[in-house]
């Protein structure tokens, strides 16, 4: 994948974690924290794990050991300091996909995942991987904002991003 495609997804990543963020702030705190049919159980718990997941890909790019586990964590209860670190996130992704190279993508990165099983992948499939993570919970952030009494956002790459 060519590393311009990545740079476009880092800057969707942003653009629309803000936009899903405002949505989410018009939420009281205990509907966001309710309990929903969804793998991290609230919205509040998934927007957690979005940050989780992306804290942990974000070291292993940078060459940390990173085992995948607690991939439940709530490293912010308050909706405020989540979002302020979600922003800050999505800087450092955008500072460090702008800065990929070919010759970086064309490595590997050794890594063990939350059930102790060592891989060694490819970076150009990890870095796909890693957007396709976000996208895949947002969507069920997505859906879980249907069951409350605020439209959901548009979420649709091509709608964000020419906006």
């Amino acid at each position: 994948m060519p590393i311009q495609h990545f740079q476009m997804l880092a800057r969707y990543n942003s653009l629309v974690n803000r936009r899903l963020y405002e949505v989410c702030a018009m939420l009281s705190d205990a509907e966001r924290k309710q309990t929903r049919p969804a793998f991290f159980k609230s919205i509040h718990g998934t927007l957690n794990h979005i940050l989780v997941g992306d804290r942990i890909w974000m070291n292993r790019f940078a060459g940390y050991e990173m085992p995948s586990t607690g991939l439940d964590a709530i490293l912010y209860d308050d909706f405020e300091e989540l979002r302020a670190a979600r922003v800050l996130e999505d800087e450092c992704i955008e500072a460090f996909i702008a800065d990929l190279d070919a010759e970086f993508l064309a490595t590997t990165i050794t890594y063990e995942n939350n059930k102790g099983t060592i891989y060694t992948d490819p970076v150009n499939l990890l870095v796909a991987h890693f957007f396709n993570h976000q996208t895949h919970h947002r969507g069920q952030i997505h859906d879980m904002l249907t069951q409350t009494e605020i439209v959901p956002p548009v979420l649709d790459l091509h709608r964000i991003l020419r906006a």
